[in-house]
């Protein structure tokens, strides 16, 4: 898998996500930024916020967390999103999302194109995608870049129309998803029947996908690549909540992958960053790289 630099585009929603402790900042492409930034990897952040309170909080979060904010819009019309988060018996998420909202009208500029033809990885998830404006921006902004283009599967209710997931999959170099969200793709292609890893090697080889990812929250990870599975056990831990754990999760591969590491150590890092955001409120809690090292060294996986 040929990366032609260590530069990443992330593309899509920033959001308060509305956690009954209290709002913190999140939506996964933003969260996948800042723990590629704190991973040490350079990353840029392409969204719309509204000309609001909440829009500013947000932005000033963005460049305290060391982020470049040039490729984040602003709306004078649409509010700056905000996400109600329930969290279950195993403070497992679930999420109300308003509409519509800012990264709902993401619009294409010469500026946004410019980052996209310098990336050698573009990282985009599908939520964003359920209106048609930054739908078609995002479909103009990967025609006109070489980068490899990863797709991180967020299947959120009623948003997740079978035709969108399908044009961003046929678009897309990797994929990552959850195990709850292969069983709904294997739904759409009456594959129930088949086994995990079958439904994966399918999804690869009908897309056209050089490498596979699956999360299986506590119970680790998979990864599918030219023509292997491989796989992790996971880490287990006490989850304070699970929002942002998959963003961290897909960090922490990329900046592995970066580093040349092969896939069975990037799931390694990568399914340590997911469970250590497990353990904290929010989904970008504060933390260096080393210390996520020191984590999972001494932690049982």
């Amino acid at each position: 898998m040929k990366i032609e630099n260590k530069k990443v585009l992330c593309f899509g929603e920033v959001l308060w996500d509305m956690l009954p402790s209290g709002p913190k900042p999140g939506g996964a492409p933003m969260n996948v930024a800042i723990h590629l930034h704190k991973l040490g990897v350079a990353v840029d952040m392409a969204s719309r916020i509204g000309n609001d309170e909440a829009g500013q909080e947000l932005k000033d979060f963005l460049q305290s967390s060391g982020l470049s904010t040039s490729l984040i819009q602003t709306d004078e019309h649409l509010p700056t999103s905000k996400v109600l988060v329930h969290l279950d018996q195993n403070n497992n998420a679930t999420y109300e999302i308003c509409e519509p909202v800012a990264w709902d009208n993401i619009q294409f500029t010469d500026q946004l194109q410019t980052k996209a033809t310098q990336a050698g990885l573009i990282i985009y998830g599908t939520l964003a995608l359920r209106n048609e404006t930054t739908r078609n921006t995002l479909l103009k902004v990967l025609e006109g870049s070489t980068a490899l283009k990863l797709v991180d599967i967020n299947l959120r209710q009623p948003y997740d129309k079978k035709e969108i997931v399908e044009t961003m999959l046929r678009k897309a170099d990797i994929v990552k998803l959850n195990d709850e969200e292969v069983v709904v793709l294997a739904q759409w292609y009456n594959k129930l029947k088949h086994d995990e890893k079958s439904i994966i090697r399918w999804l690869a080889v009908e897309y056209g996908c050089q490498m596979v990812v699956v999360t299986r929250g506590d119970r680790g990870a998979i990864a599918y690549h030219e023509g292997q599975f491989y796989d992790h056990p996971g880490y287990k831990v006490k989850a304070v909540d699970t929002v942002g754990s998959g963003d961290a999760f897909l960090a922490g591969m990329v900046a592995s992958l970066f580093e040349g590491k092969m896939c069975k150590e990037a799931l390694n890092l990568a399914c340590a960053a997911g469970a250590f955001v497990a353990t904290q409120s929010g989904a970008t809690p504060q933390y260096q790289a080393k210390d996520l090292t020191k984590y999972f060294n001494n932690t049982n996986g």
